[in-house]
């Protein structure tokens, strides 16, 4: 039998100050607050992926992530009003890609630790 991973259950992001990004994920994207584990450790969830803040633990780097996509309906909406409560602007949303079924849309924004966050949608051709 061969031994291989199922999905992901948890992603961490070393962020500078838990609460300043609490305001941005759970507040301004809308992620649903789990838990906290300390001053320095809080949990969210992101459609039964869990959001773990932490700040810099080993060889942990502020602002020195992988990028997260989070997938968004409405992508021009999304953006504009997420920009509009105060996530920093990277990138306006814009076609990606050409897909057989869908159209891939993506945009990009900064968290308070200049992580970049990007947003997508699979727009369904018409």
């Amino acid at each position: 039998m061969t031994t291989k991973v199922s999905s992901i259950k948890q992603i961490a992001i070393t962020v500078s100050d838990v609460d300043k990004a609490l305001e941005f994920y759970r507040d301004i994207l809308g992620l649903e607050f789990l838990f906290s584990a300390g001053p320095n450790l809080a949990f969210l969830n992101a459609d039964a992926v869990r959001i773990m803040l932490s700040t810099p633990q080993g060889a942990g780097a502020v602002g020195a992530n992988s990028i997260l996509y989070f997938n968004v309906n409405d992508i021009e909406s999304a953006y504009k009003a997420f920009v509009e409560q105060g996530a920093k602007a990277e990138r306006e949303p814009q076609l990606a890609a050409n897909m057989p079924d869908h159209d891939l849309w993506t945009g990009f924004l900064r968290d308070p630790d200049n992580n970049l966050v990007g947003l997508m949608e699979e727009k369904a051709h018409a």
